[in-house]
């Protein structure tokens, strides 16, 4: 069983709210700023590895007939296929 979006999410930004915390009561600006561009890059690719996640486990079993309006097997790797060339920008 996978952890929930919402907590894993939770628990990146704890870890980056702590160390800012930490930068912010030292007066280290430099370091508030590499921290916030940090966190906000790490935040979007851990959304896209949850969208894939997500992706791969909503494809089942081929032989289970899916739910009228659920997007098929070749349609989810056709998402998955542009995920995966999304950081490229190809």
């Amino acid at each position: 069983m996978s952890r929930p979006r919402e907590r894993i999410v939770a628990n990146l930004e704890a870890l980056y709210r702590e160390s800012f915390t930490r930068a912010s009561d030292a007066g280290d600006r430099e370091e508030m700023q590499r921290l916030d561009f940090a966190f906000r890059r790490d935040q979007l690719y851990l959304e896209v590895l949850l969208d894939v996640r997500d992706l791969l486990s909503g494809l089942g079993d081929a032989t289970t007939p899916r739910p009228p309006g659920e997007p098929s097997l070749t349609e989810q790797l056709g998402d998955l296929r542009k995920l995966a060339r999304f950081p490229f920008g190809g």
